[in-house]
């Protein structure tokens, strides 16, 4: 079953609201075994709502539609769903109901515009929104399905977990789609490409592989079709056990794994702590480590030390070193690295510090050097990076390579 997603509004268009929903909605219907082929962003527009709605239901099974479905003016997806499907507006009652609750609980009043939403197309189902006042609505014509819900992520994603997946599931034939995600550090895209080649050549028919870069790591994406789900399992599975030997070093982690996921684990497990002395990546390090459930099992902070001032007096850097060496060199690294460990009294600890530009740099230490340092109980060691990159993807960058430095030194000394 493929599916085409369409997402309403002005707001996404220019800029001024990042389209999670097409994200979120993508994953979950992968999950479900429906195949997402075209992903459309379009304005609040009668003339476009239509037209994109039939170009969807020339080429895809199932339309998923979002937005438009608000009380004002320019929330015009249902008045397009009527002149579409050739319907007129009639009264669900629950849907009314609802809305008049929702209003009457929080003292506010019910004027017609908010009645307007309890309406919805005759030829449709309604779908009760009870986390909000939108409801959504189903739409079956021959063989496929259109479905409008309301932009509001949280409303869009109770209805779709409520209604829209279980309805796709039981339509469903006995179709499956399986995906296996290899997550790498370390290694180029094109080097991992080539290091890869002939598996790749030789993947059987019914198996795709993507390529993912993305700040310093690239995911690869296995992603097997068939009518068997466990057969399906196990020829990932095969695959998997072939591409393994080739790549092990560069491989931290599978599916939804993060660096610092994984790095929590190792330091759960062996009972552990971590600490942070950040420059360039103001903070960047912490939060990835932070988001987490559970890091304050082994993350006990950290410093955010941008100025010479702060590296002295809250991590111990010399002031010889700085004036010696400079604030971005493999000494000062490994003395913020020591000194956080030593004062936060942890095992481990991380240092960063570095250009993100985008002036500041030198012939000798241009736009996007790096210095990663990580101090050990056995002892400190720096890292030279140069991420020739924007200023906000140097520090995601340095962070990921901060975690992913971190990880290979907890594996060497298991």
């Amino acid at each position: 079953m493929n599916c085409e997603i369409i997402n309403i509004g002005d707001e996404l268009l220019i800029g001024q609201v990042v389209n999670t929903n097409a994200a979120w909605m993508a994953a979950e219907l992968e999950k479900n075994n429906v195949h997402v082929a075209h992903v459309v962003t379009i304005a609040d527009d009668l003339d476009d709502i239509k037209l994109s709605l039939d170009t969807a239901c020339q080429r895809a099974q199932v339309v998923i539609i979002t937005g438009g479905l608000g009380p004002t003016k320019d929330d015009i997806t249902k008045q397009a769903l009527c002149e579409y499907f050739g319907a007129k507006l009639v009264l669900h009652q629950p849907s009314f109901d609802n809305v008049a609750d929702f209003f009457a609980k929080r003292g506010l009043p019910f004027s017609d515009v908010n009645r307007m939403q309890g309406m919805v197309p005759d030829c449709c189902e309604a779908l009760l929104n009870k986390v909000g006042t939108a409801p959504g609505m189903w739409f079956e014509r021959t063989d496929r399905i259109v479905v409008s819900l309301p932009g509001v992520p949280s409303e869009m994603q109770w209805l779709m977990t409520t209604y829209v997946l279980p309805k796709l599931q039981q339509r469903m034939g006995h179709e499956a789609i399986l995906h296996k995600t290899i997550l790498t550090c370390g290694i180029g895209e094109s080097f991992l490409a080539a290091k890869i080649a002939d598996w790749e050549d030789a993947l059987p028919r019914n198996v795709r592989l993507a390529y993912l870069p993305d700040a310093g790591k690239v995911r690869l994406r296995l992603s097997a079709h068939g009518d068997n789900r466990n057969a399906l399992q196990q020829l990932l599975d095969s695959e998997l056990h072939k591409l393994l030997p080739q790549i092990s070093e560069y491989i931290y982690g599978y599916d939804d794994d993060t660096f610092a996921s994984v790095v929590g684990r190792l330091l759960l497990q062996r009972q552990q702590t971590l600490a942070t002395a950040e420059s360039c990546t103001g903070g960047t390090l912490a939060h990835r480590i932070t988001e987490v459930a559970g890091a304050s099992q082994y993350y006990k902070g950290g410093v955010v030390s941008y100025s010479n001032e702060l590296k002295m007096n809250l991590l111990g850097v010399g002031r010889e070193t700085l004036k010696t060496y400079g604030a971005v060199s493999e000494q000062t690294a490994c003395e913020m690295a020591l000194g956080c460990r030593e004062r936060l009294q942890t095992d481990f600890a991380v240092a960063t510090t570095g250009i993100a530009g985008p002036t500041g740099g030198t012939d000798e230490k241009p736009l996007g050097t790096v210095w990663i340092a990580v101090a050990t109980p056995q002892g400190v060691s720096a890292q030279k990076y140069v991420f020739r990159t924007t200023r906000a993807q140097h520090q995601e960058r340095t962070a990921n390579q901060a975690l992913f430095d971190l990880w290979q030194r907890l594996k060497t000394l298991q």
